[in-house]
């Protein structure tokens, strides 16, 4: 705490430094896609040449979705991100519409496969195929895990980011590891079967899905933005953290798929349920449980980085009164944002136990491009609107038209191929503008009521308080 005339305040203090916030963004970014995404593209394409393009052209068009958020950070250098950019261009229906999508379902289903990802990979060497792995242990499993991440990150913003930038380090030496391994099969056995008429044979319809793949191994490319508050120096760091995080993950990411396909034949790579699994019991030997442990550690640090990342982008939606107030306010004891964090953790508890949450993915395929592509477009609308606003960098013109432009796509592409799904995703992301307008644009008094009395209760529970505390009610004992 800190006093400011003679009033008390709680703040985040800012902890990240450069470091960190590549950890930040390369740990979210590396989580399962890159040990299981490699045959999903490939048996799209049908192509070992052409795969290796996928994966380079969606770390190009990432990495200029996140160059353009770097001058959107610096711009508006607040807790949110997409939310932040969407509300100040488009206005708070928009903004809302967004919150409302990523905290029912975006969110925590996505975070819930993650989790559940983590947990198979754990049990995994203690299992059999004539005894497989029981459903139910998967699911507290990975329930264990989502709640270990959030303790840690309730008690201690400076826990959750070394555990961040551990296991960040802890994945790219696993990587490395693939990586070698398969340099050294390369150049020793002349492992280059697979490489032999690379582009023959090419399924260009199957190229939207290679696309989606290889776009889902690099999603959350975004998220440190959501976290501007807590940097050092975001000015220097935050654009310098993005790029340098993507370039790491592009370069990783392509050199791993060298590798698996230096080792494995094309056949062993589509009957194989996990790439590096079979990649491990092939090139690794005695030392193949490397890869189910790397896995783990790597869905771990995902689990952490989204914590880190979204419980700031539910606080950013409160604090602007989008969501009930008690979700903007700060532990007083460890100065975390532990309602924030507590939502994260019990809607992705919800869905860690839905029979098919991979189902759910689909639905929102939409929101996710129409989403960053609405965050970009308020770039060039404050470009043209809003020149007060001072912008540290400004990137080519070119570069949010053409994001734009590909966003637009993804969303056609997407509603061509699952036109039910995309259809579902917008029905529930339209259920929002009702909520909006009878819980923050009317406000009915009877929900304002139990809302206000809601959040003294639960502030005397979690002992936390508004930004200013001076300003709140105070907390009883």
């Amino acid at each position: 705490m800190s006093s400011s005339n003679g009033e008390t305040t709680v703040r985040i203090k800012p902890r990240l430094g450069f470091f960190n916030g590549v950890c930040v963004n390369v740990g979210i970014i590396i989580g399962s896609g890159i040990f299981l995404s490699p045959k999903g593209i490939f048996e799209s394409i049908n192509s070992v040449g052409m795969s290796l393009i996928v994966w380079i052209l969606c770390g190009a068009f990432s990495a200029i979705g996140a160059i353009c958020f770097a001058e959107l950070g610096l711009a508006l250098p607040l807790y949110g991100g997409t939310y932040v950019y969407i509300r100040e261009a488009f206005g708070s229906l928009l903004g809302f519409l967004y919150q409302w999508t990523s905290i029912v379902i975006l969110i925590p289903s996505s975070t819930a496969i993650i989790a559940l990802t983590f947990a198979e990979y754990v049990l995994q060497p203690f299992f059999t195929t004539v005894c497989p792995i029981p459903p139910v242990c998967i699911k507290l499993l990975g329930l264990i895990g989502v709640v270990t991440m959030t303790y840690i990150n309730c008690i201690s913003v400076r826990s959750a980011t070394r555990m961040q930038d551990a296991l960040t380090v802890a994945k790219i030496i696993a990587l490395l590891i693939i990586t070698i391994t398969g340099f050294v099969n390369l150049i020793k056995v002349g492992g280059v079967g697979s490489f032999e008429n690379s582009f023959s044979d090419i399924s260009w319809k199957g190229l939207g899905a290679a696309f989606y793949s290889g776009l889902w191994s690099y999603s959350g490319w975004n998220c440190l933005n959501f976290m501007t508050e807590e940097m050092k120096n975001p000015k220097r760091d935050l654009p310098r953290a993005i790029v340098a995080g993507l370039f790491i993950c592009v370069v990783i990411y392509i050199l791993t798929n060298v590798a698996y396909f230096s080792v494995l034949t094309t056949d062993e790579i589509l009957i194989s349920n996990a790439v590096a699994v079979t990649f491990g019991e092939k090139a690794l030997a005695q030392f193949a449980w490397i890869i189910p442990v790397s896995v783990a550690l790597s869905t771990l640090g995902s689990i952490n980085g989204t914590l880190l990342a979204i419980s700031r982008l539910y606080f950013a939606g409160a604090r602007d009164g989008m969501l009930p107030s008690i979700i903007a306010m700060i532990n007083l004891r460890f100065k975390t944002p532990l309602p924030s964090l507590l939502i994260t953790c019990i809607t992705t508890l919800v869905y860690v136990f839905v029979e098919d949450v991979w189902m759910l993915i689909n639905f929102f395929s939409f929101v996710e491009w129409s989403s960053s592509g609405l965050a970009v477009a308020a770039l060039l609308y404050m470009r043209s609107q809003r020149p007060d606003i001072v912008k540290p960098l400004k990137v080519n013109l070119a570069l949010p038209i053409i994001f734009v432009v590909s966003c637009i796509a993804l969303v056609i592409l997407g509603a061509i191929s699952d036109p039910l799904d995309t259809l579902i995703g917008f029905i529930i992301t339209l259920s929002g503008i009702p909520v909006y307008y009878l819980t923050i644009h009317k406000r009915i008094s009877c929900i304002s009521t139990l809302s206000k009395h809601t959040t003294h209760f639960l502030q005397k529970i979690l002992r936390v308080a508004g930004e200013d505390v001076g300003k709140q009610e105070k907390i009883e004992t």
